[in-house]
């Protein structure tokens, strides 16, 4: 093997490792297993709270409310179609149902509340840009009047240029 072959296949290892090793993989990763763990908690308040509850009007289990768009609908032991065409609404029901649920917990419990955490803190960042532009407004207010104060005592002309509150547009000119 060459050097220069070597040295791409080693670029490439680090490369990886590199981009394995970012904050955003590593989290993304996290999410996932949580996710998956979350997934299960769902489907089980599903399975054992939304179907019996369901299943009060009707059958406990979702998957089995279905309609047959032909023919009459036969099933074997194993539960597999052998004729006409099911519509298996009630699996698309339970699933939607796990969606809901999922989407409503994940927004009430993660979204909401970061979002109200996200908006405090602008705000106590905003209150505090705002005090220190008012404490900084207020100390150059204080280094002007020392300087007026000290221009006086040495008998001089006031700054010359003083625009608007004393802002200079050049060095202030003293008598020597």
């Amino acid at each position: 093997m060459s050097s220069s072959a070597t040295d791409e296949k080693q670029s490439v290892l680090d490369g990886f490792k590199a981009f394995l090793m970012r904050g955003n993989v590593i989290d993304l990763a996290v999410a996932v297993v949580i996710g998956a763990a979350f997934t299960n908690v769902v489907n089980s308040v599903v399975k054992g709270v939304i179907n019996p509850l369901v299943g009060a009007f009707g059958t406990k289990d979702l998957d089995r409310y279905s309609s047959c768009l032909k023919g009459p609908c036969k099933t074997n032991e194993a539960g597999d179609v052998v004729s006409g065409v099911p519509i298996m609404w009630g699996t698309v029901l339970s699933a939607t149902l796990t969606f809901l649920i999922t989407a409503a917990v994940v927004y009430f419990l993660m979204v909401l509340p970061m979002s109200r955490y996200l908006a405090r803190k602008a705000a106590r960042d905003k209150q505090a840009e705002v005090e220190h532009a008012e404490a900084e407004a207020s100390e150059v207010e204080l280094l002007r009047e020392i300087r007026d104060v000290l221009v006086a005592q040495r008998g001089g002309p006031a700054p010359a240029g003083q625009i608007d509150g004393g802002s200079e547009s050049g060095p202030a000119q003293t008598e020597r």
